[in-house]
């Protein structure tokens, strides 16, 4: 009896083991061609990128509109009647704020994948950032117009600002919100010098945690999931917590993706 039992025993494990292995298999085949077809899809956004000169004028006309705004609200930042404190105060707030907004935006690219979207192209040209992470060497003016040109979502965000101007909001909201506008821009920068700079003035000004250094950057290029923030990566803390909560990582994702991806960099590396 005890042998029947035994033998009962080992055929149900046998029969587990069979259905564990098929299960996994299938698993490990469906992941296999999911990346594959992103693979797929994300050489097919390159392609669009590359092939098709209005993707590169789309990024003109966004850093035009950028930078013409922030112009505008930077004339305009003078003409309200504050005490120098509140504008000092009101900078400190923004440039906290302004490397959260811009980390959770780097954040949400790092782990976009929808290539097949009418921004794909756009998209697919992000994550080109992390195969080739350092810039073509330029001014910095032209860094600043140029990077502008990949942040959408600050062209509706500065033409809100600018109504709020006309309406007169108060005006300590409005300092720190022009101040956001106009620092997400030089978010870019500080990115841009992180990885391109060897200027002792800029070494300095990256140790004092004013700008983006290149031993706290580093991580997020060697770890996993982490450290988005790249005005000068103080808000991270927060940001590495909303990651982790909402995604598994972009090296065991979209870093994928650009695998066998064999085609020229962007413009701007």
């Amino acid at each position: 009896m005890i042998l029947i039992h035994s033998l009962i025993y080992f055929i149900l494990l046998m029969m587990l083991s069979v259905v564990y292995l098929f299960t996994r298999n299938k698993i490990m085949i469906e992941e296999k061609n999911k990346l594959s077809n992103k693979q797929e899809e994300f050489n097919s956004a390159m392609d669009k990128y590359n092939t098709n000169k209005i993707y590169q004028y789309v990024y003109k006309f966004v850093s035009i509109l950028n930078v013409s705004i922030q112009i505008i609200l930077f004339v305009l930042l003078f003409q309200l009647s504050m005490n120098w404190y509140w504008y000092m105060i009101s900078f400190m707030v923004a440039y906290f704020i302004t490397d959260f907004i811009n980390g959770l935006v780097h954040m949400y690219m790092d782990n976009n994948d929808n290539y097949n979207s009418i921004f794909g192209p756009f998209i697919a040209s992000f994550h080109l950032h992390h195969k080739q992470t350092k810039y073509k060497n330029n001014r910095i003016l032209v860094i600043y117009f140029n990077e502008s040109g990949s942040k959408f979502w600050l062209v509706p965000y500065l033409l809100f600002t600018l109504c709020l101007y006309y309406l007169h909001i108060n005006p300590i909201v409005l300092i720190t919100l022009i101040y956001i506008g106009i620092l997400s821009s030089i978010a870019e920068v500080s990115h841009y010098l992180c990885h391109n700079s060897h200027s002792k003035i800029i070494l300095f000004l990256q140790k004092s945690g004013i700008l983006l250094s290149k031993k706290y950057h580093s991580n997020h290029h060697k770890k996993e999931n982490e450290q988005y923030a790249f005005l000068n990566g103080m808000s991270d803390y927060f940001i590495n917590f909303i990651a982790n909560k909402y995604y598994n990582g972009y090296k065991n994702g979209t870093d994928k993706d650009f695998k066998y991806y064999n085609g020229v960099n962007t413009a701007n590396r």
